[in-house]
């Protein structure tokens, strides 16, 4: 079968193409740029702990010898601290921040190294022919040509011309928020953590700033960001740097310590939306797709999620023939995830960024705001949590045996050790975006066992016979526990690491519905459909 092909060579396009060919699916990515990414340092992206993982899992780098996972997070109002929390040392919940062109190169480097994946530099998209056994792309500039695959992806950004194409609208708003950013050198009193300043005290120059957020880079550089009044007042050069040395010496109680300006910008934050995710072979990712970021959130966040979701998908598409289900559930998970952000985003940002707002007039208000924030910048609650996909379309239909467990059904699973089928002790997420489902038998005891005395005992040999039997590829995995998981249970994992459902001991039939379902086949909404012919049929 021809390859994927990709378009764009930002994060979310390359990771895409290491994310296929993890799963022995061919790429080509189209990259309209020369193949290098010229360094910002004023741009940059933060990274959750499960984009984190999926990244370093892709690369095999320890992102965070590249960047800065924060020390803490400290939130203030004029002199008042709201909020503080210190993260441990290597906690994987602590984000990372790292600039941009970093976070690319080490995509770059990992994907010189695979071999089912060409990039074609100086090639930009011009046209999009589809048909019923593939597609074909066209290109112009120095490398332009015609490009033959099975499926293409627009991850070529918020003016993407896979969209265009595609005549699929992008409605929403602009300029949400506007930042005056600044990448400088410093020595500031946190080292490591960021910090979040509503309404300092001191003057400001040019227009006023009612928040500045400062977060840590490797070699004592800060990325700080201003939040900007709507409008359309420019930063001029001397405005920013009247800005940065009031803020530090605000910052620092006395005259601006010494510091070395190394990048400047302003950073627009939108809030759009494609229509559609999908039309036909041709699919949007990231920033084609979405546009979001207000109150700390970070778009990459979701861009890299759309490619967890979408990589597996096409996968199995590529491998065992497409099934329609499956490829359009992509647009029904992620664009229902993204719909909610931006819901939440707007219900809260005219409290948040109104003139007085509630504040003036609620009781406790400015903790209520700070708490909204500090889940925008750490990637909680509405704003920012991991995505559940509970009302998802590939959900199987009542099973028998399913048993509730700490984790809800579509929400990405704990990260516990398990034990391997060749005896090796792993972690559950070193097995995501293998292409494989995975079964994970809940067995206490298990750990200190030979594999050869547990793999032939007990449950194992019926539940390794029920795994041989399912509809798709999938890997039998054993935990000692999971949190909320009676000895003895079974769960059900799908290859991005969602919960599919969790059975009450080895149960054939669920099993195998439930593995159905994922991969398209009888899920909750065909039963009822069936159901509702059937009633058709007998009247």
């Amino acid at each position: 079968m021809d390859p994927v092909i990709i378009v764009g060579a930002g994060p979310v396009g390359l990771t895409l193409a290491l994310a296929l060919a993890r799963q022995e699916v061919p790429c080509v990515v189209l990259d309209e740029g020369p193949g290098k990414d010229e360094p910002r340092p004023a741009r940059t992206v933060v990274l959750r702990q499960d984009t984190a993982a999926l990244l370093e899992r892709l690369t095999g780098t320890a992102l965070a010898e590249h960047g800065v996972r924060w020390a803490g997070w400290r939130s203030l109002r004029r002199k008042q601290v709201l909020s503080e929390i210190t993260f441990e040392a290597s906690d994987p919940a602590a984000p990372l921040h790292i600039a941009q062109h970093v976070l690319t190169g080490a995509l770059r480097a990992a994907l010189a190294d695979e071999p089912l994946v060409k990039t074609a530099v100086d090639n930009r998209l011009d046209a999009i022919e589809q048909e019923r056994s593939g597609i074909t792309a066209h290109t112009r500039g120095a490398n332009g040509t015609w490009w033959r695959g099975s499926y293409l992806v627009g991850c070529d950004g918020p003016r993407s011309t896979v969209r265009k194409l595609q005549d699929i609208r992008f409605p929403g708003r602009t300029a949400v928020e506007r930042h005056a950013v600044a990448a400088l050198r410093a020595e500031l009193p946190w080292e490591g953590r960021t910090l979040l300043h509503r309404m300092p005290p001191w003057r400001q120059s040019g227009p006023s700033a009612g928040e500045v957020t400062a977060r840590p880079l490797p070699d004592g550089v800060w990325r700080l960001d201003w939040l900007l009044p709507p409008g359309k007042d420019l930063v001029t050069p001397e405005i920013l740097v009247a800005r940065i040395r009031e803020t530090l010496a605000g910052w620092t109680n006395g005259a601006t310590p010494a510091y070395e300006l190394l990048d400047t910008g302003v950073h627009m934050v939108h809030h759009r939306l494609a229509r559609r995710w999908r039309a036909g072979r041709v699919f949007l990712a990231g920033d084609a797709a979405h546009l979001l970021g207000a109150l700390g959130a970070q778009g990459l966040d979701e861009g890299l999620r759309d490619v967890d979701n979408l990589a597996w998908k096409l996968a199995a598409a590529w491998h065992h023939g497409p099934h329609e289900a499956l490829l359009d559930s992509y647009q029904a998970e992620r664009r229902a995830v993204i719909t909610a952000r931006l819901r939440a985003a707007d219900q809260v940002l005219p409290a948040l960024r109104g003139a007085g707002g509630l504040r003036q007039i609620v009781p406790g208000a400015a903790r209520g705001h700070d708490a909204l924030l500090t889940d925008g910048h750490l990637g909680r609650g509405a704003l920012g949590a991991p995505q559940v996909y509970a009302d998802t379309p590939l959900a199987p239909r009542e099973l028998e045996g399913e048993i509730p467990v700490d984790t809800p059904r579509g929400a990405l699973v704990t990260d516990v050790r398990v034990t391997a089928e060749d005896g090796s002790f792993v972690q559950l997420r070193d097995r995501f975006g293998r292409g494989a489902l995975l079964v994970v038998l809940i067995a206490p005891g298990t750990g200190v066992w030979d594999r050869k005395h547990w793999m032939s005992a007990g449950i194992m040999p019926r539940l390794a016979a029920a795994v041989t039997a399912l509809p798709y590829p999938a890997e039998l995995l054993v935990a000692e526990s999971y949190p909320g998981a009676p000895a003895h249970s079974v769960l059900l994992v799908r290859p991005d690491g969602h919960l599919v459902t969790a059975l009450n001991g080895v149960r054939p039939a669920d099993l195998y519905a439930a593995a159905e379902a994922t991969v398209g086949g009888t899920t909750k909404e065909t039963e009822k459909e069936e159901k509702a012919q059937a009633a058709s049929g007998a009247r």
